[in-house]
């Protein structure tokens, strides 16, 4: 059954591929440039709409190569509502409030086509069953909503949120396929397969960013994706391996918010804490950071498979384990803090 994945991999990475160039001119002509700033790493003026080649790329090969059903519908409706909120940022640069907005309702989106988490076995127990009850909306809203941030947040290098959006989606498909969910599996292949075509123009030295357009809609599929799964087979691993594989971002936005709201300073305000901003003030170059970010993100990979493997408390522990690296981690880094330098600006 894997090796049905092989198409839309091969499709959305060959459009991916094709289409960036087109797409990079269509960027500087409607203004929607990245200009450089004490924030940035880039020196030059780079376009940043090569989201709009993941979403052209991923929808062509899903409706080519996916049946047509309802639940694929919403997902695509979904996407579209998020693409469009982020070409509108990557141009005129909307508010926090008003990006945050569309990010609700593209989850809204998929209430409305009753793609919601209702129930879900108990990760750590042996057959047991989480009912959400009237907390499934606004569980599903936070999961759509954080999947999406999470993946626009870590968006700071050239390649990393495509390549950490890849590694997830690969690993997403293949658990997919092997527990014979083949629906899920190639709408995760596609993403991958975008992931990987768009990423040639996308790694360092990049010739375009895929801005909030790309970002967020990484996030928002790779959300819809365990949120539809969940909903299908009441299975916790739906939604906890994704979590796993994108434990990096997760950990780094969250202690941006702690780190944030310590210092007094708005939970959107950007500021240079990132994880790839500490690598680099430790001596990595762009190309060094990625590659590392690209490695820890493979380890928490390799971790979900276990993950999806292991039962009760064998699980429980692993979820510990990571959790507990990546807490000293984060500690060891300073980045729960700013550093005098940033206090001062």
């Amino acid at each position: 059954m894997i090796s049905m994945l092989g198409f839309p991999v091969l499709l959305a990475a060959l459009i991916a591929y094709c289409i960036t160039p087109f797409v990079k001119k269509i960027a500087f002509k409607v203004g929607a440039v990245d200009l450089p700033g004490e924030r940035k790493v880039h020196k030059i003026p780079m376009p940043r709409l090569g989201g709009l080649a993941i979403y052209f790329a991923f929808t062509i090969a899903v409706l080519v190569s996916v049946p047509f059903s309802k639940d694929l519908l919403g997902i695509l409706l979904g996407g579209t509502f998020i693409v469009v909120v982020g070409i509108l940022d990557d141009i005129y640069q909307l508010p926090a409030k008003v990006k945050l907005l569309g990010q609700i309702l593209s989850a809204f989106v998929l209430i409305a086509f009753d793609i919601k988490v209702e129930w879900m076995t108990n990760p750590f127990g042996d057959g047991e069953y989480i009912y959400f009850e009237y907390l499934s909306i606004p569980f599903t809203i936070f999961w759509v909503v954080a999947f999406t941030n999470i993946t626009n947040l870590i968006d700071g290098l050239d390649g990393l949120a495509a390549g950490v959006g890849a590694i997830a989606s690969f690993t997403t498909a293949c658990l997919a396929a092997q527990a014979g969910y083949m629906e899920p599996a190639m709408l995760s292949a596609a993403l991958f397969g975008s992931c990987i075509g768009f990423v040639r123009y996308n790694f360092n030295p990049a010739t375009i960013f895929m801005g909030d357009t790309g970002s967020m809609f990484i996030g928002f599929i790779l959300a819809a994706f365990s949120v539809d799964g969940a909903v299908k087979t009441a299975a916790s691993i739906s939604l906890f391996v994704p979590a796993i594989v994108m434990g990096l971002p997760i950990a780094d936005t969250a202690c941006a918010i702690v780190r944030r709201y310590r210092s007094g300073r708005p939970i959107f305000q950007p500021d240079k804490g990132h994880i790839h901003h500490r690598l680099m003030e430790q001596g990595m170059n762009q190309k060094q950071a990625v590659l590392f970010m690209y490695a820890i993100t493979g380890a928490l990979a390799v971790a979900a498979v276990l993950y999806a493997e292991l039962k009760g408390i064998w699980a429980a522990l692993l979820i510990a384990v990571i959790a507990t690296a990546v807490a000293v981690g984060a500690r060891k880094m300073g980045m729960f803090s700013y550093k005098d330098r940033e206090k001062q600006e």
